[in-house]
């Protein structure tokens, strides 16, 4: 795999060209609320009898309260900044994907990847112990996918993407503090961005992107998943175990 351009190399060379999603604005946006986040730490509701991150039983269980929601977040941001990082640093990125779509892949990896080290930094400054509290660096295997092959990967982004913004939906209710739900509001803007994007890749002039499937006739709404919906979905990417105990 060749190696990633670095946000900090985007940032600073990459920030004038034409994007659906200008990275500038997302970043900015991020640090605001890395500085929001973190100085709040007081703010922060207690998990149910301290129910924080950290291992239990032998495994890394996610935790409750705003701190579990957090890193559960920070897992499905960790499993799609890996996906997008494998797909933009494929041997044949530049020949299996037309300029269109590299251009949108490259976008949502910088994101993604922006989201992921948002939520390290958070975590890290606001858990009490995060040398034990905090998530460890995933890893991930994703089978028999074919990175070379468009469709594989445009269907597998749309299932992340999916997934993610009715992740962020299901457990948004589950946040008591303002400015952690602030932060989960604005990141699931931004992933339901890319579920439309990659939807249009797949089927452009169409309206796959509100399709049916994700967003309901009856009341407009995108769809919501509980953890226990989610989890599953993206834990066959997931090859390092955790156990989300005390999440819905």
């Amino acid at each position: 795999m060749k190696n990633a351009v670095t946000v900090k190399e985007q940032l600073t060379s990459g920030t004038n060209r034409r994007s659906f999603l200008k990275i500038s604005g997302l970043t900015m946006a991020a640090t605001g609320l890395i500085l929001t986040g973190c100085s709040n730490d007081d703010d922060v509701s207690a998990p149910v009898d301290n129910q924080l991150p950290g291992i239990r039983n032998g495994k890394f269980d996610l935790g409750a309260g705003d701190f579990g929601v957090l890193t559960y977040a920070y897992a499905l941001e960790q499993l799609e900044a890996d996906f997008y990082t494998r797909v933009v640093n494929g041997n044949n990125f530049g020949t299996v994907f037309n300029a269109e779509e590299r251009q949108v892949l490259t976008d949502l990896y910088h994101h993604e990847v922006i989201h992921r080290e948002f939520f390290k930094t958070a975590l890290t400054g606001a858990l009490p112990n995060p040398a034990s509290q905090l998530l460890p660096n995933l890893e991930f295997n994703y089978g028999a996918l074919n990175f070379s092959n468009r469709l594989e990967v445009l269907n597998t982004a749309q299932a992340l993407e999916d997934t993610g913004v009715g992740a962020y939906n299901g457990a948004g209710y589950l946040i008591t503090t303002p400015d952690y739900l602030l932060l989960a509001g604005k990141i699931v803007s931004v992933e339901a961005r890319h579920a439309s994007a990659i939807r249009s890749l797949l089927n452009p002039n169409s309206n796959d992107f509100a399709g049916d499937n994700i967003v309901t006739a009856s009341n407009g709404l995108d769809s919501a998943k509980k953890p226990s919906e989610v989890l599953p979905v993206a834990g066959g990417f997931i090859t390092t175990p955790f156990t989300a105990t005390f999440l819905p």
